[in-house]
């Protein structure tokens, strides 16, 4: 699973300082990706180029936005509404280090972490994963994993996952009975300059008219 020459070009342009994550976008307030109300941060860069991905503009793994951790949780901690914190992406799991961190600090402040990823459990277990896979995968309470797969999508509003192949994976049993949300919900957030972001299914990261 390690990466070829290709991909490990492509990690290489992941240019992040000591403390910072390379996001592609957040929002505050989402309920439709996990339980209750999360904010939500998708991260820059994805090697999977999965076809009918929700977020193309997640693929490339040169610097979009960079923030430091401590920014990212004071801004998640701003908003009283946000009971957790989801990750997505792009891959969650290239900036794991940076992630365990933030998933740490936030649960010392009684936030729930969960994540996306094109990952398997089992490839995020093995010794050639992302470099700090098992430091991520120790703070979770939720994973959703496997890649997407278009001839494999889900449309039903009951739905936990976006194709039949993946998994939702609950490390923390107080979740058991809060797998609530639906993947095949769209959801859109009017920010206060006008722009609009869509999440959920089919929902992208780029703001639209």
């Amino acid at each position: 699973m390690m990466p070829n020459s290709q991909e490990r070009a492509a990690l290489r342009l992941m240019e992040i300082p000591p403390d910072h994550l390379n996001i592609m976008g957040y929002v505050d307030e989402s309920e439709v990706n996990g339980p209750g109300c999360r904010a939500v941060i998708w991260v820059q860069g994805c090697l999977r180029q999965c076809p009918g991905c929700f977020n193309p503009a997640s693929w490339s793994f040169e610097p979009n936005q960079l923030i430091r951790i401590d920014q990212l949780l004071a801004k998640i901690l701003a908003n009283p509404r946000n009971e957790g914190v989801t990750f997505s992406g792009g891959e969650p799991f290239w900036q794991a280090p940076a992630l365990a961190q933030l998933a740490h600090q936030a649960k010392a402040r009684g936030l729930s972490v969960m994540s996306f990823t094109g990952f398997t459990l089992e490839e995020l277990q093995r010794s050639d994963a992302p470099t700090g896979a098992q430091a991520l995968l120790d703070e979770l309470d939720i994973l959703v994993d496997g890649p997407y797969v278009e001839s494999l999508a889900v449309h039903t509003p009951d739905s936990l996952v976006s194709s039949r192949n993946q998994r939702v994976h609950v490390f923390n049993p107080a979740f058991h009975d809060r797998l609530n949300w639906a993947s095949d919900q769209m959801e859109i957030h009017i920010f206060k300059d006008g722009s609009r972001l869509i999440t959920g299914y089919r929902g992208q990261m780029n703001l639209t008219e």
